[in-house]
């Protein structure tokens, strides 16, 4: 099961005590994936049509338990490839009332929410990625599920896809927030350990990667200082160097993989590693002289 057939399943079962919030779920379920069929009699129904079973059971429930009508159930094997099914639920009632109900108290924008998520949202694995989104049918409908989240503290997005209009969270906390504004608190609660994880585990390689880079610029810069050491070495020798320059030449020579810290504790008297530093940026201007000098001999 997926992580998004997961909030699914777990905001199926929850039904909101007052019947103005069921109401708004209703009306959110009925605006996202319902539609208005005329009989040959002149009888109105309204028919939802959904390919989740958790999502027909809520529509179907909280139908029953607020205004206890006649409905039926079908059930329809698809022809494609994963051969899934689709559950559609007939009302025989006039349901104009409801999708018109009037969203001004917080709990009623909660409902409403839940209702547009479980007809016509979908939400990515976390450990994959971050992605929240609700398709509608409209414009409007997605400025007006915009507006509530916003009131929610949740900045969502707009954007035209084909015939759809989709509203859109990609930043981790603002999902966390919608999960929790769903009241999906199991599925918020194993959002937030994904995310910790992912968050640690990004930690760690940033600060692997960062030592990594640190220690690569070390060790270049040591192979570096010991070219030029060998370098002054093999054409003036280290007799024509000043007596602190010869020190921590024939020292790095020595030791290679020392820091400049340790190799400043080496010498007499001990000098920090800004003194070291400064002594072997000497011998590298020293050795880079000596190089000029050859190469004008040889022009």
């Amino acid at each position: 099961m997926s992580f998004s057939s997961e909030i699914k399943q777990e905001l199926s079962y929850q039904l909101p005590p007052a019947r103005h919030c069921r109401l708004a779920e209703i009306s959110a379920i009925l605006s996202f994936c319902s539609h208005v069929e005329t009989g040959a009699d002149g009888s109105e129904s309204v028919r939802m049509h959904t390919e989740n079973l958790a999502v027909a059971r809520k529509y179907f429930t909280l139908l029953k338990k607020t205004f206890n009508i006649d409905m039926s159930v079908s059930v329809r094997q698809n022809r494609n490839s994963s051969g899934s099914r689709s559950f559609e639920v007939t009302s025989y009632a006039d349901m104009s009332a409801v999708r018109h109900v009037l969203i001004q108290n917080p709990c009623c924008r909660r409902a409403f929410i839940r209702g547009a998520f479980l007809a016509s949202g979908s939400v990515s694995d976390p450990e994959k990625s971050y992605h929240f989104e609700i398709v509608c049918p409209e414009r409007a409908m997605a400025e007006q599920l915009s507006g509530m989240l916003e009131s929610f503290g949740v900045e969502a997005k707009i954007t035209l896809r084909k015939h759809s209009y989709i509203l859109y969270v990609k930043e981790g906390s603002q999902i966390a927030d919608i999960l929790n504004v769903m009241e999906a608190h199991v599925g918020l609660m194993k959002f937030e350990n994904i995310r910790i994880l992912k968050e640690m585990r990004n930690s760690v390689n940033r600060q692997v990667n960062c030592e990594t880079a640190n220690l690569n610029k070390t060790v270049s810069a040591a192979v570096k200082q010991i070219e030029d050491i060998q370098y002054i070495q093999k054409t003036i020798g280290f007799e024509q160097l000043p007596e602190n320059l010869a020190e921590i030449a024939r020292l790095r020579l020595e030791q290679p993989g020392m820091s400049l810290k340790e190799l400043g504790q080496m010498l007499t008297p001990a000098v920090g590693k800004s003194g070291v530093n400064h002594r072997l940026r000497k011998l590298s201007f020293i050795a880079e002289e000596l190089r000029d000098h050859k190469e004008e001999r040889i022009l």
